[in-house]
């Protein structure tokens, strides 16, 4: 989601890249949530992090859970930043469905005012 919405918000200029330390493909969950608000996943999958390309000069490095904080590799990067989320499918399992919905929509507004809050003095552009 915040790969999605990084690229949904900021101007032209910025290489924004997610991965995870595992694969776990795209959750339908969180699809529907998203194209609720009218961010289009087209071209977005599950990666890990030794998918991204290695030759990119880091900014930022976000990490968005407590096991990634934890658990991810070294990135070279400027500044590094922990925003903690909680995980929609942990937190949502064994929910009704209209339950965990709400909470995967809970997740996706807290993650689309971080990446706000976060380009927000870098980029003028932000909607």
């Amino acid at each position: 989601m915040a790969e999605a919405w990084a690229r949904a918000i900021c101007s032209g200029g910025w290489q924004v890249y997610s991965a995870g330390l595992e694969k776990h493909g795209l959750n339908p969950s969180m699809l529907k949530v998203m194209e609720e608000v009218g961010v289009d996943m087209t071209g977005h999958y599950s990666k890990t992090i030794e998918e991204l390309p290695c030759d990119v000069d880091w900014d930022v490095v976000v990490t968005v859970c407590d096991h990634a904080a934890q658990s991810c590799p070294y990135l070279p990067a400027k500044k590094v930043l922990h925003i903690p989320f909680a995980d929609p499918p942990c937190e949502a399992k064994n929910l009704p469905e209209h339950e965990a919905l709400e909470v995967y929509r809970r997740v996706r507004d807290e993650i689309r005012a971080a990446v706000g809050q976060l380009i927000n003095p870098f980029n003028s552009d932000v909607r």
